[in-house]
C-alpha cells in the first residue's frame, strides 16, 4: 500500500516548540495536511508519544514513537521506534548520557508533558537539547536492537546535520536512509556529496507549531499498517525517492 508520511514532529516536550504545539493537536494537523503515517520526535525525549498515539489512533492516523537524537557531534538523528516501551527505554539510555543542565523557560521555552486530553501533567526541568555522548555512528546499531531505524535527520541544513557537522556521507555508517528538509535541493546535495547517489530519502516538516505542516505529497510503500511495517518499509526504501 502507499502511505503518505511526516515523521518529524515536535510538541510542546521540546523547548523550541510552541506551548500549544501538543501532541494531540500536532496529531490532527498531520492527518489534516494528507498524512496516512506520522511521528512524534521530541528533542531527546518520548514522554508526549502517549498521548500522540492515542490521537493517531482517534483520528485513524498510523502513528510511531520517536525522538530527534543529538549525539556527541551535534548530529541530529531521527529516531523512529515500534513502540512506548521502546521509545521509553531509548529516552533512558539518552538521559543517563546527556549533562545535567537545568532549562532556563525564559531562553530556551518550556517543555511540558501532557496528556491526552491536552492537560499539562509535568514539566521537565532539564534542559533537552543539550548532547548526548553518544556518536552518531553507534545509532544504527543502538535503534536497530529497539526494533527501530535512525535517520540523518535535515542532513542538507547548515546546522546540526550529518553533512554540515562531519562533512560526508559513506554508506558504510550504516544508515539506509536518510532524511531532507522541505527546502533541499536533491540535485545539487548529489552533485555536492556524490556518495548519496542513489540513497533513499525520506522528507519530513520538522514542524515545530500547528501551522508548520505543509500539505503533504510524499509517499513509501509498505507492506502493513503497523509500525514495524512502516519501519521495515523504511530500512528497505521501498518506495521511497532516491537521491
Amino acid at each position: 500500500m502507499i502511505l503518505s508520511y511526516d515523521f518529524h514532529l515536535h510538541s510542546c516536550l521540546s523547548p523550541c516548540g510552541d506551548d500549544d504545539a501538543y501532541p494531540t493537536i500536532m496529531a490532527g494537523m498531520a492527518k489534516a495536511a494528507g498524512a496516512d503515517a506520522s511521528a512524534l520526535t521530541d528533542h531527546n525525549a518520548s514522554r508526549n508519544c502517549r498521548a500522540f498515539l492515542a490521537a493517531c489512533e482517534a483520528y485513524e492516523l498510523i502513528g510511531l514513537t520517536g525522538m530527534e537524537m543529538t549525539t556527541s557531534e551535534e548530529v541530529h538523528v531521527l529516531c523512529l521506534l515500534p513502540s512506548l516501551e521502546a521509545a521509553a527505554e531509548l529516552e533512558k539510555y539518552v538521559r543517563e548520557r546527556q549533562m545535567d543542565i537545568r532549562n532556563k523557560p525564559d531562553i530556551f521555552g518550556w517543555q511540558f508533558v501532557t496528556d491526552e486530553n491536552d492537560v499539562v501533567i509535568s514539566e521537565e526541568k532539564r534542559l533537552l537539547i543539550t548532547a548526548a555522548s553518544i556518536s552518531v555512528s553507534a545509532t544504527p546499531d543502538l535503534l536497530a536492537s529497539l526494533g527501530g531505524i535512525a535517520i540523518p535527520a535535515h542532513i542538507d541544513r547548515s546546522s546540526f546535520s550529518l553533512l554540515s557537522n562531519l562533512g560526508a556521507f559513506d554508506r558504510d555508517m550504516g544508515f539506509p536512509t536518510v532524511e531532507l528538509s522541505t527546502a533541499a535541493d536533491p540535485k545539487a546535495l548529489v552533485k555536492a556529496y556524490p556518495a548519496l547517489s542513489g540513497v533513499p530519502f525520506i522528507v519530513d516538516s520538522d514542524a515545530h507549531r500547528p501551522g508548520d505542516i505543509p500539505d503533504i505529497t510524499h509517499t513509501l510503500e509498505s507492506d502493513g499498517t503497523k509500525p514495524e511495517d512502516i519501519i521495515r518499509a523504511l530500512r528497505e526504501g521501498s518506495g521511497l525517492e532516491r537521491l
